[in-house]
C-alpha cells in the first residue's frame, strides 16, 4: 500500500487562480497524492485543467459595496462552508489551500472550522480582499513576490516567498538561450492583453510599431491577440504598414510563441509576470489601471526595477510612447539580451515543489491510502443542489 495524503485546493474561476492551484495539484498527485478542487461554475469549465482530481462547484457570495448584496452573499458563504465541511468529513484533507476568489473564501472557513491546517497563496504584490481577511487565521501565507502591499508586518513568521507556479512547457524555456538576434534578423514581438486588455493594445500598438525607424520596421514579424470586434481593423493596419501579423482571439500555444520571441508587450498579469521571468524574455508592460488595488502596477515592479521590463502606465500609453521604449531595447546593442538576463533573475520556476513542499509539511503525518475512502474520483461534481 502505498502513503498518500489528501489536498483540498480552492481557487476562484479566472485563470489567475486556477493555473498556479493546477500547476500545484500537478505536483501533490505525481507525488502520490489525492487532490480536490473547490471553485464556481467558471471554474469547473475551464478546459485542460484537474482532468484528473475530483471538481467540486460550490456558492461563494461576493461582497460587494453594495448592502443589498450583503445578505445574499453571507448565505452563499454559509452554504458553501457547510458544503466545505462535509467534503472534509468524506475527503479528509491533510490540508485545505486557498488561492484567492471568492469559492476559496467557504472551502477556508470551513476547513478553520474542522481544525484542518490551511494556507493562502497570493499571486499578485497586493494582498487580495479574501486573503485579507483569512491571513491572520490560516497556518501558512505563500506570496510570489517579496513585497507584498496590505500584508502586515506581525504575520512575518508565517509568509513563505515561493512564486507563481507555471506550467511545464514555460519551465523548460528557462533552459533555452534567448533567440539570436542580429541587425539583419527577423525581430518577433508578441503581444498578448486577455479579454480586459486587448482593445487599447490593438489601438496603439499597431501605430507604434509604424512609427519605428524603417530599418527595424522591415524586420518585424508580430504575434498579437485581439478580441473578436477588433481582429479585423488591427489586421488591416498591419497590412497597411507592410509589418507580417499573425492575428487571433487566443492563443493556446502561449509558452511556444514565447520561446520564439524577443520582445513581448503585455498587461502585467501575476500569470503573465511568472512566465516572463521563468523564461527570460524582456517586455514592455502595461499594468491594466481597474484592476483591483491597482495590483498590476504593483506586479510589474519587481521585474522593471530589475531591468528586465519597462513599464507605460496606461494613461502614458500612446504610440509616441511605445516607439521610444521599444527604440531604447532595440537598437541600443545589447540591450534586449541584458534584459532577458535581469528577468530571467525574477524568475521562481520551482514554485509549484515548493508550494507542495509547504503543503506537505504543515499537515500531520502521512496516511495509509484506504480504498474505501479514496474510490473513484469524479472529475465533476456539482454540490449546488446539497442543501445546507
Amino acid at each position: 500500500m502505498s502513503i498518500s495524503r489528501h489536498f483540498v485546493l480552492a481557487a476562484g474561476g479566472t485563470g489567475g487562480h486556477m493555473i498556479p492551484a493546477h500547476a500545484v495539484a500537478e505536483e501533490l498527485m505525481l507525488r502520490g497524492h489525492h487532490v480536490a478542487l473547490v471553485t464556481d461554475e467558471r471554474g469547473a469549465k475551464i478546459p485542460g485543467i484537474f482532468d484528473k482530481a475530483q471538481v467540486h462547484v460550490m456558492p461563494a457570495g461576493r461582497m460587494t459595496r453594495n448592502p443589498k448584496s450583503w445578505a445574499g452573499a453571507l448565505k452563499a458563504i454559509l452554504a458553501g462552508r457547510a458544503m466545505s465541511r462535509r467534503l472534509n468529513e468524506t475527503f479528509r484533507p491533510t490540508a485545505v489551500v486557498g488561492f484567492g476568489g471568492y469559492p476559496a473564501m467557504p472551502a477556508l472557513l470551513g476547513a478553520l472550522a474542522d481544525g484542518i491546517p490551511t494556507a493562502i497563496h497570493e499571486q499578485n504584490a497586493v494582498l487580495g480582499r479574501v486573503n485579507r481577511y483569512l491571513a491572520s487565521r490560516v497556518d501558512a501565507i505563500v506570496t510570489a513576490y517579496p513585497d507584498v502591499q496590505r500584508l502586515k508586518g506581525k504575520y512575518a513568521d508565517k509568509v513563505h516567498l515561493i512564486g507563481n507556479p507555471v506550467r511545464d512547457e514555460v519551465k523548460q524555456l528557462r533552459e533555452e538561450e534567448f533567440p539570436a538576434l542580429t541587425d539583419e534578423s527577423v525581430f518577433r514581438v508578441l503581444v498578448i492583453g486577455g479579454s480586459q486588455g486587448a482593445t487599447i493594445l490593438s489601438s496603439v500598438v499597431p501605430d507604434g510599431l509604424g512609427m519605428l525607424p524603417l530599418s527595424l520596421r522591415r524586420r518585424l514579424q508580430v504575434t498579437q491577440q485581439c478580441r473578436a470586434e477588433d481582429i479585423e481593423r488591427v489586421r488591416k493596419l498591419y497590412a497597411d504598414l507592410e509589418i507580417p501579423a499573425d492575428l487571433a482571439t487566443y492563443f493556446n500555444d502561449v509558452p511556444e510563441k514565447l520561446g520564439w520571441s524577443h520582445l513581448v508587450i503585455a498587461r502585467a498579469g501575476a500569470s503573465t509576470l511568472a512566465e516572463l521571468t521563468c523564461a527570460g524574455r524582456p517586455a514592455i508592460l502595461i499594468p491594466l489601471p481597474s484592476a483591483m488595488d491597482d495590483h498590476q502596477t504593483a506586479n510589474a515592479r519587481e521585474m522593471t526595477e530589475a531591468g528586465g521590463a519597462r513599464t507605460i502606465p496606461q494613461a502614458r500609453f500612446t504610440a509616441v510612447e511605445l516607439a521610444k521604449q521599444m527604440q531604447k531595447m532595440a537598437l541600443e546593442p545589447g540591450a534586449l539580451q541584458n534584459a532577458a538576463r535581469r528577468a530571467r533573475a525574477c524568475g521562481r520556476p520551482n514554485a509549484a515543489r515548493d508550494m507542495a513542499d509547504l503543503l506537505e509539511s504543515i499537515g500531520p503525518a502521512p496516511i495509509v491510502n484506504d480504498p474505501l475512502r479514496v474510490g473513484p474520483t469524479p472529475t465533476s461534481l456539482n454540490l449546488q443542489g446539497v442543501p445546507a
